[in-house]
């Protein structure tokens, strides 16, 4: 049995599983740092110009190594940084006691009970920060909902997932919400870097090193095909599979037609799927009906932010038992004699199963959510209580200092070239 375990550091009591772990979780920061150049050059930059000093700040985000990195950088600019994961399953014990040792409050545990989990999110809360910055929208429901006495001094803050600025555009929609947001994730460098390519890869390392079964020859079911379902299709095919896309948006389902892949409706794909993966933010993907007609075998993932697209009471409802047959991989065993297998309790299949995104692909997103938590620090009073985009000027500079630190450069535009574009007269 892990045990818990109180650790006071200077500015807060923490709340992680183990300090012992630290050694472990320095050596894993470490080495993503040393792979996320954008990161250390912004990180330069808020060392010199302290743009956080005196601020409280509270992230709610994946807690690993790359995300620990992240906490770093705003602690360097200034901040009293406070974290906690947005996870169960994909916190890891060991960065937690490092960011501790680091001066980071720490309010986070690998599989609380979901009790617990919340309390460790109010925690966070509780220490009334200035500045937040959110994954799927967790904090800004709190604040909102249950606990508004905790936000009468937050300035602002940043959302990473589709998910919370779904929420977040709701909330403003009909006038709840109480303070700005950058949606990070409508950003060039989140979604076509972080979304694609992260998602596709992470996905993969994932479902491999949790099954250890071959892709090749396989079919592969993706349920939506937004900017992640573009990345876990493109990875599945490149691994050798057949690919079925499903999805209920027909210029989206035009769109996997062109690229190569199969499009059927879900009740037809559930028939032919080895592997499947949803990524649609949305719930009851899978369903029921659908594991009825499933072939004896079949492996169910999810990387939506919620464990909801995968439906698992009615999956549970089929079966007469389950058992836990590898770490992360339940079977259910049907009542006709079948079995379906559920990855990661049906949570991210890429962060509980496995370590997430690359380094390098991180790099991007949390660059702009640096800079983002800075921009509405310094434009709060503008901004409004609304959900806003990063400004292009943040989103291109990601981009540069990325072709800086790949070495490579781009051609610049001459004035006649300028002149030319902004003509309707020249020819």
């Amino acid at each position: 049995m892990l045990k818990t375990i109180m650790t006071v550091n200077p500015k807060e009591k923490s709340i992680v599983r183990d300090m012992s772990l630290a050694p472990e979780g320095h050596l894993k920061i470490d080495w993503v740092a040393a792979h996320m150049p954008v990161l250390n050059r912004i990180r330069e930059q808020f060392e010199k110009e302290q743009p956080f000093k005196g601020l409280k700040v509270a992230i709610s985000l994946h807690l690993e190594a790359k995300t620990a990195y992240l906490a770093k950088v705003v602690q360097a600019g200034g901040a009293d940084v406070t974290i906690t994961g947005s996870n169960p399953l994909s916190t890891q014990d060991d960065v937690c006691a490092a960011l501790v040792e680091d001066g980071i409050t720490v309010f986070a545990k690998y599989n609380p009970e979901p009790e617990e989990y919340k309390a460790l999110l109010v925690k966070a809360l509780e220490t009334k920060p200035d500045l937040i910055i959110d994954d799927g929208g967790d904090f800004v429901s709190i604040l909102h909902a249950e606990r508004p006495d905790l936000m009468a001094q937050i300035r602002g803050g940043a959302e990473e997932t589709t998910t919370g600025i779904l929420r977040l555009k709701a909330m403003e929609k009909d006038g709840s919400l109480k303070f700005p947001m950058v949606a990070v994730n409508d950003a060039f460098c989140k979604y076509l870097f972080d979304n694609r390519y992260g998602t596709g890869q992470s996905v993969f390392d994932g479902i491999n090193r949790t099954t250890n079964l071959v892709v090749a020859g396989k079919t592969v079911v993706v349920a939506g095909y937004g900017w992640c379902g573009k990345g876990v299709a493109m990875r599945a095919k490149g691994l050798g599979a057949q690919v079925i896309v499903t999805e209920t948006d027909a210029i989206r389902a035009v769109e996997a037609y062109m690229d190569g892949f199969t499009v059927l409706p879900m009740i037809e794909a559930a028939k032919h799927g080895d592997f499947f993966v949803t990524v649609t933010g949305n719930k009851d993907v899978i369903r029921g009906e659908h594991y009825e007609v499933m072939k004896n075998g079949a492996i169910l993932s999810n990387a939506g932010h919620f464990d909801v697209e995968v439906n698992k009471p009615e999956l549970e409802a089929l079966s007469k038992g389950k058992r836990v047959v590898r770490r992360n991989i339940e079977e259910y065993q049907l009542k006709d004699g079948r079995s379906i297998y559920l990855l990661a309790e049906g949570r991210l299949v890429n962060l509980a199963a496995g370590d997430g995104h690359p380094a390098e692909i991180m790099d991007m997103t949390f660059a702009l959510q640096a800079m983002s938590l800075k921009y509405v620090n310094d434009n709060y009073n503008a901004i409004g209580k609304k959900v806003v985009n990063v400004p292009y000027a943040l989103d291109e500079q990601v981009a540069r200092y990325k072709l800086e630190a790949i070495g490579t450069g781009i051609d610049t535009l001459s004035d006649e070239q300028k002149a030319y574009l902004d003509s309707w007269q020249e020819h």
